[in-house]
This record gives structure tokens, C-alpha cells and sequence, in this order.
């Protein structure tokens, strides 16, 4: 299997990752900045009422709507934060499938070289074994033909 300037690279960055600091994944350095924008947002949402006018035009139960504007804001928020987190998730899966039928297809071919090795390696042991058989014949034919004389 021939072995190129890439592969050597990934193998000694995968050798570096090893001998590095453990670090968060991007999935968790993901949820934890979305849990902090929520957060924000709903206290900025908070003081600012972003939503009063809904508030207003609800007014007639005013304590069941008393922070219907918060509320709001931060599911908007994280919508959008989710959707982010989704469309990185779905990259990393695509790159991370395409890594794996790479690694896949060198797999396979790797198999290949080697049943074809163990296929020729058969062969000529098969081709030996024949030579040797014919070889003991002759010596055992010349051994009897001397035992007559």
C-alpha cells in the first residue's frame, strides 16, 4: 500500500493529538456558549422588554402574560442557536463519513493485496511441494534402480 505526504501527516498529527492535553470536543464547546447566549439574552430580554407590545395587546391577563417578551426572545434564540448546532454537527458527520470510506477503501484495498500475496505465496509453495515430490520420486527410483544392480 503506497503511502503518501497526507497520510504521513495525519499519521503524526494523530501521533501529536495522543500525546496532547485532553480538550473538549466542539459538540460541548457548542452547548456550553449556547446555554451562555441564552442566558444573556433572556436577562438583556429582561430589562430592555423587547416583546412589550405583546404584552400590551394581552393586557387583559396581564399575570398570566407578565413575561411573555422573555420568554419569546430566548426560544427564538434558541432556535437559532440550535440550528447552528445542528449544521456543525451535520459537518462534522459529513467530514467524519468521508474519512471513514477513505479509511474504508484503503481497508479493502489492503485486503486485496493481501489475499493476492497469500494467492501467490500458495502457488509457489504448491509449485515447490511438486518439485520436492518429484525430486524424492527420482532419488527413491535412482535408490531402487541401485539396490537391483
Amino acid at each position: 500500500m503506497p503511502e503518501n505526504k497526507e497520510t504521513k501527516i495525519d499519521i503524526i498529527q494523530e501521533a501529536s493529538k495522543k500525546n496532547a492535553k485532553p480538550k473538549l470536543s466542539a459538540a460541548s464547546k457548542d452547548a456550553i456558549i449556547l446555554i451562555l447566549v441564552v442566558v444573556l439574552v433572556f436577562i438583556l430580554s429582561y430589562f430592555f422588554n423587547v416583546f412589550y407590545f405583546l404584552v400590551q395587546i394581552f393586557s387583559k391577563n396581564s399575570r398570566a402574560l407578565l413575561y411573555i417578551d422573555e420568554i419569546v426572545t430566548v426560544l427564538l434564540t434558541a432556535c437559532v442557536g440550535m440550528t447552528i448546532f445542528s449544521w456543525r454537527r451535520w459537518r462534522e458527520f459529513r467530514n467524519e463519513a468521508a474519512k471513514r470510506l477513505k479509511n474504508q477503501e484503503m481497508l479493502r484495498e489492503v485486503a486485496e493485496t493481501k489475499a493476492e500475496v497469500e494467492r501467490i505465496i500458495s502457488k509457489q509453495l504448491r509449485a515447490d511441494m511438486d518439485q520436492l515430490k518429484n525430486e524424492v520420486k527420482e532419488i527413491l527410483y535412482l535408490l531402487n534402480a541401485k539396490r537391483k544392480q
